[in-house]
């Protein structure tokens, strides 16, 4: 048995491992703890989908990847586990977790009700000018990004927008409860993202919101929040057939 102290020896990857050399994970910083570090870093390769849902992940090969002791693994897999992205099976190993259509719709349900109080609120005080230039911008990083081609971008500048929004409301716990509670929706977005029509859908989308709000009319700002929270349930069915492997 290894000590605390010491690194993660190498050990190879079984089939349905999950290919961690192809990731670009950042190397490990001294200014924060590395049990963090490592938490964020899987997590966001599991939400972008560089990491698919199924796939074993295994501890001794992400202490490996980072050049990390057990701590700090063990401790970042019981944050990835407690936040709903990989199980344990006894004997097999941890994995991660197939999108759950009934999963996916309770966090909808929950993401629809913050994001309708957050724009029937911000109808009620308006955008100050800071605000209203940030979520500009975020748009424009959209724009830029389907030009690009570039889906990841437009995701993070999509979580800009929403973001920015919830911000704008003066609540600071609002956008981290945001971020929170539309976690399981991030994995079915990247995949929606394949469809150039749709990340156009989506920017139409955010205009209207934006112009809503702006506009402070709370019937159309929540009416254009409705279709747009609608748009990625609505393609579950045609994902399902594309990539069933990934669902439960």
């Amino acid at each position: 048995m290894l000590a605390d102290g010491e690194v993660l020896a190498f050990m190879p990857a079984q089939k349905n491992s999950a290919d961690l050399a192809a990731i670009p994970f950042a190397e490990l910083e001294t200014s924060s703890p590395p049990a963090e570090q490592i938490f964020r870093q899987v997590r966001d390769a599991v939400l972008q989908m560089q990491i698919r849902p199924g796939s074993l992940l295994s501890e001794t090969e992400v202490g490996q990847r980072f050049g990390a002791s057990r701590t700090p693994v063990r401790e970042a897999f019981t944050r990835l586990r407690e936040a709903g992205l990989i199980v344990t099976r006894p004997s097999r190993g941890n994995f991660v977790t197939r999108l759950s259509e009934p999963r996916l719709r309770e966090a909808q349900f929950l993401r629809s009700a913050i994001e309708t109080a957050v724009v029937i609120r911000l109808c009620k005080i308006g955008l100050g000018a800071e605000h209203l230039d940030r979520i500009k911008m975020s748009i424009s990083g959209q724009v830029t990004a389907i030009a690009d081609n570039n889906d990841l971008d437009f995701q993070a500048q999509d979580d800009r927008f929403h973001t920015l929004l919830a911000a704008a409301t003066g609540y600071p716990r609002t956008a981290m409860l945001l971020a929170q509670e539309k976690t399981p929706l991030d994995r079915l977005r990247v995949l929606a993202l394949s469809d150039r029509g749709h990340k156009a859908r989506l920017l139409s989308e955010h205009r209207d919101i934006l112009n809503a709000v702006r506009a402070r009319d709370p019937a159309q700002a929540q009416a254009a929040m409705a279709r747009h929270l609608a748009s990625v349930l609505d393609l579950i069915a045609d994902l399902r057939d594309a990539d069933g492997d990934y669902f439960e």
